[in-house]
Formats: C-alpha cells, structure tokens, sequence
C-alpha cells in the first residue's frame, strides 16, 4: 500500500524504534512507516490501518511491536480470532501481560465470555498497571452482562477506582459502563447519577455520556439538515401551483379570444 511522502519512521514510538534496530536500516525505515500509518489510521479508517499493519507484517513478522501493531488492527476490524492470535505471538516475543485484557475481550467477542471471565481470575492480572486492572475489571463485567448477569456486572465494577473522585485517563469509561449496566437493570435514577459523573470525567469525549443523559431526560434531538430539506421541499409545493395556475389563466383566455373570434365571423356571415 502507497504512503504518502511525508511520513517517517521517526513519529513512531522509542521502545518500537529501540526493536527495529535489530532489522537492516532500510527495512527497518518501512517497517517504521506502516506502523505510523496503522496509528494513525485506525480510529478513522481501521480498514486501512489493517492494510498496512498486514504490509508491516509481512516484512517483519518477528518483531512484537508488528504482531502487536497487526493484533490492534484486527481487532478494530473485529477480526477477533486473528487479533487474539497476534496478541499471543506478541506476549511470546515481548513476555509481558499488558495485552491481558485485550487478549480476554478477544474471547467475548468470540462468543466466549466464560473464557474471559477465566483469564480475569488468572494471576496475570496481578501484574498488570492500575490501569490494565480497570480495563480487565470492564472486560469482565462484560462478560457477565454477555452471560446475562446483569447484577453480577453490576458488583464487578464496584470499585474503589469507580468510587474514587480522581480522574484517570479510564475514569470515564469506568464511570459509563456503571450508568450502562444500572440502566440494563432498570435502575434508571442511579444510571443518570453515573452517567453525569461519566460526563465530568470525560474531557476527551470518549464517551456518549451527555447523549444518554439527554436521553434520560426527555430531550429530542432535531437533524438540521433533514429540516432544511424538508424546508425546501415546502417551498416547491407554492411554486408549482403558481405555475399551474398561471397556465390555466392562460388556458381560459385563449378559449375568450376564440369565443370572440367566433362571433365575429357570425356577423361577417349575416352582412
């Protein structure tokens, strides 16, 4: 797949650059731009982003920021069962657990959730960061409410994290998928509380959260641009009666001149 000109391989991350290093210095740079490119395309465009993280994979398949790069397109695809399959080469080659989560959220959009809710009691967990903690916490209450344990999803994300009032980079997704699951429940009163507490920890509009409060409150949003056309389409409507009106009065004083023009040959007749 082309790339455009002005990417290089220097946007790409130190410790992915740091593992290039091991490939000859021209490979190494066109491994270095299709990484950029899936990062840069994959919330856009995953479609493309799959594209070149498949390219990267071919020309260095043994590097595990490239099998790690190819299981996060994938992903985004929803090709679970080929993103959890360079997800595991990648924990292989590198020996770390951050992709637990992501591995275990392969396994529920497999059609698995057991096998994820089994991977959230697995001593991995253990070492993951605060932050993959939280991420396998929201992948396991996932799992229940695919399971149809709805309450038990509920518990699962009880938390100090959720009950803490700092704000972390994944307080607000914790925060939505809490207001979610009570609204599932029928809970409806507790949902709107989280999902305005969803809403103050959202800066970057990771969620829908002011969405679901509008609709919790009764408000309806109006498309704009359906109302213009629908504007326009009214305006036509007068138009085009005027024209049929003004090609009827024409109509009747073409029959008036003719009725004229009749009578005028009459008395031509009797002189």
């Amino acid at each position: 797949m082309p790339i455009p000109p002005e990417v290089t391989g220097e946007e790409i991350d130190a410790d992915v650059r740091q593992e290039l290093m091991s490939l000859p210095k021209g490979l190494a740079d066109d491994v270095a731009r299709n990484l950029v490119m899936v990062a840069q395309l994959i919330d856009e465009d995953p479609e493309k982003a799959y594209g070149y993280s498949r390219v990267a994979l071919r020309l260095a398949s043994r590097v595990a920021a490239v099998r790690e790069a190819a299981g996060f397109a994938a992903y985004a695809n929803q090709k679970y069962s080929e993103a959890l399959a360079e997800f595991r080469a990648a924990r292989r080659m590198s020996g770390g657990v951050d992709l637990w989560p992501v591995m275990a959220d392969c396994e529920r959009g497999l059609g698995r959730p057991e096998r994820a809710l089994a991977m959230a009691g697995e001593p991995e967990v253990q070492k993951l960061d605060k932050a993959g903690q939280v991420e396998m916490r929201l992948v396991a209450a996932g799992a229940r409410r695919d399971m149809g344990q709805l309450e038990a999803a509920i518990v699962t994300l009880q938390s100090p994290e959720l009950a803490s009032s700092a704000h972390h980079p994944w307080t607000a997704r914790l925060r939505y998928a809490y207001a979610d699951a009570l609204l599932a429940a029928g809970r409806e009163q507790e949902a709107r509380e989280w999902f305005a507490k969803a809403l103050e920890a959202d800066k970057d509009g990771a969620t829908d959260a002011s969405d679901r409060l509008a609709e919790l409150d009764g408000v309806e949003f109006v498309d704009a641009f359906e109302d213009a056309e629908d504007e326009d389409a009214s305006g036509d409507a007068p138009g085009a009666d005027a024209d049929t009106d003004v090609e009827g009065d024409d109509a009747d004083g073409d029959s008036a001149d003719d009725a004229e023009d009749a009578e005028d040959a009459e008395d031509d007749e009797r002189r």
